[in-house]
């Protein structure tokens, strides 16, 4: 498999062919005859979902379709329309609009698509956009997956409060999470970094699966999960969301942005969230989730200078503090503490700055250069149970990158160099542990795509790590249209990630357990193979899309955190054997109705590794997942009306057959299924929505064990595989001023 992905990289980086394309610019006329660019006017092929827009110079360049007979539109509202014959012959043209003198009014209804897969994009996209995210609570990153199926979102533990994503059946520290690009929740912030991201703020997710684009670095072992931001240039100037949660949850949100001039604009986003009330549903002395208070701002500032420049850059600061554990007080066995509970405090100061900044060459339409750099500093200072630990991240990351392409579109380069500092002091139980890793690269990304069925992308980059030597990160994605209907892609490459032992297994500072390791860790290594089929049949005049696929990953080298081999220990060594992940997935979405969407996915996952001299399953995960998701409008959007079914398959606990009778658990979990449901109400710029989330109530019995001897030897509140809160209703209100 190996000697092949090389071969075909080695090809692909050879070829060296081309086609045709039309490129053009389209203007108006002012009174002087003089022309004017017009900026967002739709060109594209008659009867095909093939176009482009202009771009600020009036410019647009479109690929040909393989046909006999060239139709081209060219439309923008307000002017007239031109519908013309283009002959096969034609590269170059200029297009002049009118307006239109006889149009009164314009009323446009229609609907957007709230998730789809990138069609263009050679790699396996799904992008959630902000219409997606409004089904559902969405306090923050960690609830925006409600109706996804490819991702999971679980507890780590029942004390914490610490939730961690899961993607192609394998922990979210090899899931390269991004911020319009730039790498972030790494390290420190990969614990409770889900809860930093607050929903109301992301106007969309893109989901890419598999092996990533090297143009981002090489730590994407199962794909890269990059969310974007509010701009200051969005149609949107004021917003205002507020939420309670039935849990006593408070959430605020508000946005408010202006433009100071034609070139620059600038946009505050802040947000709070608070919950001061300790609950405790099962009785078991310990709050279900901790209390949390936090405060997030972003200022951020775009600049265009509309001759080829263009800059954005911000700021962010976070604060929070969580207060949990015991509601009363200790009733330990052993003799000690017992005037004094069971607590949890953890205190995150973050800050983070941040600029994007790009040229495009007015001599060379097809060639930019881009700079991308960031500068973050996360402190940390936790106390859990007797347990202590502090840690102190500063990272630095600039990203520098030339793009260019062929005039037909067939050929494009991607190249550069980055640098990545990340300087770690941490301290555990009074001892002191500290490390600098220092990270230059280059990378190289090419495009070949000679017609509209095959696009092939290699990439490759090298990395000089200061602790751990080089790293090769080959990758290839390649998109064939079998048909107009029907898209095949298939990917496979390389992975690394540096391991962050305490920070990564916070989790497990909420138990008895000794930390034993018994091999330092360094990185780990993996290779991720897929395969994507989409399908488009058109029933009723309407098109249901089919989506099948499988995606493998197999680790060269791992560090194996082992809670089987004692139940008083978690144990880390270096991998021995195999580990891997078999993920198996189908979905289907079609609108049954005008309005009414119906989505359906079921996903297999087979994930193993050698546990000691054992091949075993993957402990606390479930083997499969069911999803459906039903979607209701009435005309005119004026009300909403989404819910979800998610099916969560068994898996395996691990042995407890070493404590006390009364501490034992099961060996498996079964199955089980929670339902969320929301309604909204449209009032002109105002939502009011209500809904609720575990609608069956389903809740993992006991999931702290001996929780009323919490300093004892059996104590463990990390064994942690299903719903630790019950029933949830909240409501909110929304304000969004245009």
């Amino acid at each position: 498999m190996k000697l092949i992905f090389y071969s075909l990289f080695a090809l692909m980086i050879s070829i060296n062919l081309f086609s045709q394309s039309l490129k053009g610019n389209v203007y108006e006329l002012d009174d002087k005859g003089e022309k004017i660019p017009l900026i967002g006017t739709n060109v594209f092929w008659e009867g095909t979902q093939v176009g482009t827009t202009t771009d600020e110079n009036g410019f647009f360049e479109l690929k040909k379709i393989d046909s006999d007979h060239l139709h081209l539109v060219v439309s923008y509202i307000g002017y007239e329309p031109v519908d013309m014959e283009i002959p096969l012959d034609l590269d170059t043209i200029e297009i002049t609009l009118s307006i239109n003198r006889e149009l009164k009014e314009v009323v446009v209804t229609g609907t957007s698509l709230s998730k789809f897969i990138d069609e263009l994009d050679a790699k396996q996209t799904e992008v959630i956009t902000s219409k997606e995210l409004l089904k559902a609570a969405c306090c923050n990153l960690s609830e925006s997956f409600t109706t996804n199926a490819s991702v999971d979102v679980q507890f780590q533990d029942a004390v914490t409060g610490a939730k961690q994503i899961q993607l192609l059946g394998l922990s979210g520290l090899y899931t390269q999470t991004l911020f319009e690009n730039i790498p972030t929740l790494k390290g420190l912030g990969s614990t409770f970094g889900l809860g930093y991201v607050p929903g109301p703020w992301m106007t969309s997710i893109s989901i890419s699966k598999g092996a990533a684009s090297v143009v981002n670095g090489y730590e994407s072992v199962t794909g890269q999960i990059n969310f974007e931001y509010k701009k200051p240039d969005d149609l949107e100037r004021y917003y205002f969301n507020a939420f309670q949660s039935s849990h006593l949850k408070t959430d605020l949100n508000a946005n408010v942005a202006t433009h100071l001039n034609e070139n620059l604009s600038t946009m505050i986003l802040a947000h709070a969230d608070f919950n001061q009330k300790a609950m405790d549903d099962n009785h078991d002395s310990f709050r279900d989730q901790p209390n949390v208070k936090q405060f997030n701002f972003i200022n951020r500032w775009k600049y265009q200078s509309f001759k080829g420049f263009e800059s954005q850059f911000g700021v962010q600061i976070l604060n929070e503090e969580r207060r949990g554990g015991q509601t009363t007080e200790s009733h330990s066995n052993t003799g000690i503490h017992l005037d004094h509970p069971y607590q949890i405090n953890i205190d995150t100061k973050r800050y983070e700055v941040f600029a994007k900044n790009g040229y495009v060459f007015d001599d060379e339409a097809y060639t930019s250069v881009g700079l991308i750099l960031n500068a973050q500093w996360h402190n940390q200072k936790s106390l859990i149970g007797l347990r202590q630990y502090n840690g102190d991240q500063k990272t630095f990351y600039a990203n520098l990158l030339f793009q260019t392409k062929t005039e037909d579109d067939i050929h494009s380069v991607t190249v550069g160099g980055s640098f990545a500092l990340d300087k770690y002091d941490e301290s555990f139980d009074g001892i002191n542990f500290s490390r600098n890793e220092s990270r230059p690269g280059i990378f190289a990304e090419y495009t070949y795509s000679p017609t509209n069925v095959l696009t092939i992308v290699p990439g490759a980059r090298v990395d000089f790590h200061n602790l751990y030597g080089t790293f090769f990160t080959p990758r290839l994605h390649i998109k064939y249209n079998i048909d107009e209907n029907t898209t095949l892609r298939a990917s496979a490459g390389k992975g690394y990630r540096s391991v962050n032992l305490f920070a990564e297994n916070l989790n497990y500072l909420a138990s008895s357990r000794y930390f034993v390791v018994i091999d330092n860790p360094s990185y780990e290594e993996a290779w991720n193979y897929g395969l994507n089929l989409t399908r488009y049949i058109s029933i009723n005049d309407r098109e249901l899309r089919v989506t099948a696929e499988y995606y493998r990953t197999d680790f060269l080298k791992q560090t194996v955190v082992d809670i089987d081999a004692a139940v008083r220990e978690v144990r880390f060594y270096d991998l021995i054997g195999k580990s891997f992940s078999n993920n198996y997935q189908l979905e289907m979405a079609y609108q049954l109705i005008d309005r009414f969407d119906i989505s359906a996915a079921i996903r297999f996952t087979d994930v193993r590794a050698n546990y000691g001299d054992q091949l075993l399953i993957k402990p606390l995960a479930s083997k499969y997942k069911g999803l459906l998701t039903l979607s209701y409008a009435t005309e005119g959007s004026s009300w909403l009306f989404d819910s979800s079914f998610l099916l969560n398959g068994n898996g395996r606990i691990p042995s407890t057959s070493e404590n006390p009778v009364e501490y034992q658990r099961e060996e498996s979990f079964p199955a089980y299924l929670t339902v969320n449901a929301q309604i909204t109400k449209k009032i002109e710029m105002v939502d009011i929505y209500l809904g609720v989330e575990n609608l069956t109530n389903y809740k993992q019995d006991n999931p702290i064990i001996a929780s009323d001897d919490p300093f004892g030897d059996y104590f463990d509140a990390s064994m942690i595989w299903g719903p630790i809160d019950g029933t949830k209703f909240y409501l909110g209100v929304r304000l969004s001023v245009l």
